[in-house]
């Protein structure tokens, strides 16, 4: 359950395709990240990706997290593109017998896809536009697991 994607896509209705897949699942956890002015100014973002070696790394961290915790169910989707403010960029649900599994593991992959995934983002202003670095505390947050 790995999706890259240009086109946008509806969180909840992903949320419920998801949640009937895993009749047995106790807990279903989701997190829904969408583009945000941080600075003021920002009109969007322009992201990259290497098809094909993207969808790869995506499947062996849900791999990884399918083995790490006791997950009936892992799905991360994630956009590319040309994304404006506002806009829903990615999507992880976890699903599991218990919530603990459903929200470690989840958070985890949030933390890879912020670090490791192989996306470039920029951020577009009518000043231009710049690459995003990578910060302390997104390591910091993958270094935990």
């Amino acid at each position: 359950m790995i999706r890259v994607q240009a086109m946008p896509f509806d969180p909840g209705g992903e949320l419920n395709t998801f949640s009937a897949a895993c009749p047995g699942a106790g807990a279903v956890v989701s997190f829904t990240g969408v583009v945000r002015d941080v600075t003021g100014g920002l009109e969007g973002m322009e992201i990259e990706h290497y098809p094909g070696m993207t969808e790869k790394a995506l499947g062996a961290i849900r791999g990884e997290a399918m083995q790490r915790w006791d997950l009936a169910e892992a799905m991360v989707i994630h956009r590319f593109g040309r994304l404006d403010v506002g806009e829903v960029i990615m999507m992880v649900a976890t699903a599991s017998k218990h919530r603990k599994d459903a929200f470690e593991a989840a958070e985890f992959l949030m933390d890879y896809l912020k670090s490791r995934a192989p996306f470039w983002k920029k951020e577009v202003t009518a000043d231009g536009s710049d690459w995003v670095a990578s910060k302390d505390e997104d390591e910091a947050a993958l270094n935990r697991w």
